[in-house]
């Protein structure tokens, strides 16, 4: 029931709609943040890699997430680590486009994207490199959702 309804909030997000029912305001106001900001980070196609920026023409991988989500209203902590302790921790099997996906080596964060839906991350790779879409390359992921 409450998966229904939630899907309802998020539908009425989507066409402007609002809805007067406790607790899914705010998921449905988080859903919107969060196509907000992956169709910023889509519209930054091909932006250079740069070690420490945050945009709006350079990015490093967290750059690109604290630009995108700042851009759709939402403030997020500068490096990827922070960012993963600023978000609500959910399962590979809860993710939807928009929620953030971190890489990690044991309990450490190095690397972090938003996920596109299909298997799929925005995000700025490395130096040399630009800001693109790719499919996840591992298992050693977890996903984090902005609120």
């Amino acid at each position: 029931m409450a998966r229904a309804g939630t899907a309802s909030a998020l539908t009425l997000a989507a066409v402007g709609g609002s809805i007067a029912v406790p607790g899914l305001a705010t998921d449905a106001s988080a859903a919107t943040i969060a196509t907000k900001a992956l169709k910023v980070a889509a519209s930054k196609k091909g932006a250079p890699y740069r070690w420490g920026a945050s945009g709006p023409r350079r990015f490093d991988c967290s750059g690109l997430t604290l630009y995108s989500f700042k851009k759709a209203g939402k403030k997020l902590p500068r490096t990827a680590a922070q960012q993963y302790n600023k978000t609500h921790h959910i399962s590979a099997r809860s993710r939807k486009a928009g929620d953030l996906v971190f890489f990690h080596s044991g309990s450490s964060v190095y690397h972090v994207g938003i996920y596109a839906g299909h298997g799929k991350i925005w995000h700025a790779p490395r130096t040399g490199d630009v800001v693109r879409l790719q499919k996840i390359w591992t298992r050693s992921v977890w996903y984090g959702r902005v609120s």
